[in-house]
């Protein structure tokens, strides 16, 4: 039987993008004062992001925080996955950023804003994720 994990992650990875570039491009255009800077940098990272999102959640999903088996899901958890992925995620938008804008204090500026607000929308993504069961092989209780 196909692993049906690989049909979640693709789609937690689409939604999140959507959500993530939504923040990245309304960040972008006010650091920048630029609102086709703001989408030149929100657009280019879809397909990085998406990659490394995909990536991330293969690699947290072989992660074994289990109990006799089962991978354990918890606060703690969703807050670690948040942690990496904000991490990633920050190094991946300053260096885009940098490029696009062509000023390295730019992307220092719209990567460090994106820590607060993508940490709080990554966490409810996971939160909201976690109480929905597509490509699980067994529902949650």
């Amino acid at each position: 039987m196909k692993d049906s994990s690989y049909k979640r992650h693709l789609a937690k990875t689409i939604t999140w993008r959507i959500v993530g570039t939504i923040d990245t491009i309304v960040l972008s255009c006010i650091i920048s004062g630029n609102p086709f800077t703001g989408l030149k940098i929100g657009f280019s990272e879809v397909i990085t992001k998406m990659i490394l999102y995909y990536l991330h959640e293969r690699t947290w999903f072989k992660i074994n925080l289990s109990k006799d088996g089962k991978i354990l899901e918890s606060k703690k958890r969703h807050i670690a996955k948040t942690l990496t992925w904000r991490f990633i995620g920050t190094l991946d938008t300053i260096i885009l950023a940098w490029i696009i804008s062509g000023d390295p204090l730019t992307g220092l500026k719209i990567g460090f804003a994106e820590v607060i607000t993508k940490m709080i929308l990554y966490y409810l993504h996971e939160r909201t994720w976690y109480k929905i069961n597509y490509g699980l092989d067994e529902r949650r209780k």
